[in-house]
């Protein structure tokens, strides 16, 4: 894959994704031969960029490249853009005029959204393909042509065959070589990347500093759809960075310069109506609940290793020995603070199946003043229970002023109400 590495950086590619690299690999294969290449992947996944890598690493890239966008031609004139046409041919044709097959003589021509071409063209085109040959508008002369062809389309071409709308020996014509462009949604390591990338060139463009996002920013821009894929990121960070006030974009603020952002395919709870949830500032409650829950596991894991460090101990081979287990106490249904008035050892040992004599396990032994209540979370994770949990917590934190509380919720006064009331927190 060092080939594919190069090949980004000769040409700006931005990404990591294995499709990607599989696109590109396949490009790089066959740009040294004459076969027809048929580009698929949806609007706006760079489909162009691919063509024009089979171009620059070809026999021909010394000579012309041509790219068409057959939908934007109108079906009266797309005849004559593509095979040129002779003097007096139609009403405007005061002169001879070369087409693009012309032009592009020993050189490559890009065909993008080809299943919009008309059913006389596709057949003229097909001509080209298979005898090099075609004919200008108003002339019987038969003309000689060498291009390569690569096509392009963002529609399923074998569906357009089977509905007799585009022609079946055309499309095993252009389909010699396919190569399917992934979208965005399913490069979803790349998305922050390109991001990155775009708001690094606007801040060099203008003179600022590049607007960064914060962890749930980010969230939220990679589980985006992206419908319009690269072209709508691109779009976006633009956007973001020229309209911003600042420059590290928190997730409320991406939310109102994209609100469709906060669309996600996330489990929430159907509303009254039985439509499904929508609603950002509510989901947000569950994205604030996990990253609390990250930050006490890495909490966590630096006690472990602060106590490893303090006793003198390394670290058992925890494949080895089934390792400390904790005591059985009891559950509560719910959420909440709890007295343990067990007595003994916080944690019991399991002495090792085979390993190591000198394992030291660590021992605590429990003791009034050490401890206090001690907070156990239910194994339930019920989206409800934790949602009312966390409001309960932020009106205790903030003496049950409800202003406040929904500020550190990240959700809005009326929607606390309307929580509060659900639940019955009154």
């Amino acid at each position: 894959m060092s080939n594919v590495q190069s090949i980004k950086q000769r040409f700006g590619i931005i990404g990591t994704s294995p499709l990607l690299d599989r696109a590109l690999d396949t490009a790089a294969r066959v740009a040294n031969s004459e076969l027809t290449v048929l580009i698929t992947g949806e609007s706006g996944v760079g489909k162009e960029n691919i063509s024009k890598v089979i171009h620059a690493l070809s026999a021909r890239k010394h000579n012309q490249f041509i790219a068409v966008n057959c939908g934007a031609i109108p079906a009266g004139t797309i005849n004559s853009e593509l095979f040129g046409h002779e003097k007096g041919a139609f009403t405007g044709a005061v002169n001879d005029r070369k087409g693009y097959f012309e032009t592009a003589d020993k050189g490559t021509i890009f065909l993008d959204e080809i299943a919009e071409l008309p059913t006389d063209t596709q057949a003229f085109l097909l001509r080209v393909l298979e005898q090099g040959e075609f004919i200008r508008v108003g002339s019987s002369k038969v003309e000689k042509t060498d291009v390569r062809v690569v096509a392009a389309t963002n529609v399923d071409l074998e569906d357009r065959v089977r509905k007799g709308k585009f022609r079946e020996d055309l499309f095993y014509r252009l389909n010699t070589v396919p190569i399917r462009v992934p979208s965005l949604k399913d490069r979803r390591e790349d998305i922050h990347l390109l991001f990155r990338k775009f708001a690094m060139d606007m801040a060099e463009r203008y003179h600022t500093d590049p607007v960064r996002l914060d962890e749930q920013a980010r969230l939220i821009l990679e589980n985006y759809r992206w419908p319009g894929n690269v072209r709508e990121l691109k779009n976006v960070a633009e956007q973001i960075s020229v309209l911003s006030e600042n420059r590290l974009l928190t997730a409320e603020e991406l939310v109102q310069f994209v609100p469709n952002i906060a669309k996600r395919n996330l489990p929430v709870r159907a509303d009254a109506d039985g439509r499904g949830g929508e609603n950002y500032q509510e989901r947000e409650i569950l994205f604030k609940f996990l990253f609390e829950m990250k930050s006490d596991l890495n909490d966590l894991k630096n006690l472990v290793f602060e106590m490893v460090r303090q006793n003198d101990l390394t670290m058992p081979d925890t494949s080895n020995y089934r390792g400390l287990q904790p005591m059985t106490y009891p559950m509560p249904s719910s959420f909440g603070h709890h007295d343990f008035e067990e007595e003994g050892p916080i944690f019991t040992t399991v002495e090792p199946t085979d390993g190591p004599s000198n394992f030291k396990p660590i021992i605590l032994e429990k003791q009034e003043k050490d401890f206090h209540k001690a907070e156990v979370v239910d194994a339930s994770l019920n989206l409800f229970s934790m949602e009312k949990d966390l409001i309960l917590k932020a009106l205790k934190k903030h003496g049950n002023r409800r202003k406040e509380a929904a500020s550190d919720l990240g959700i809005s006064e009326r929607t606390l109400y309307r929580k509060i009331k659900e639940y019955e927190l009154d």
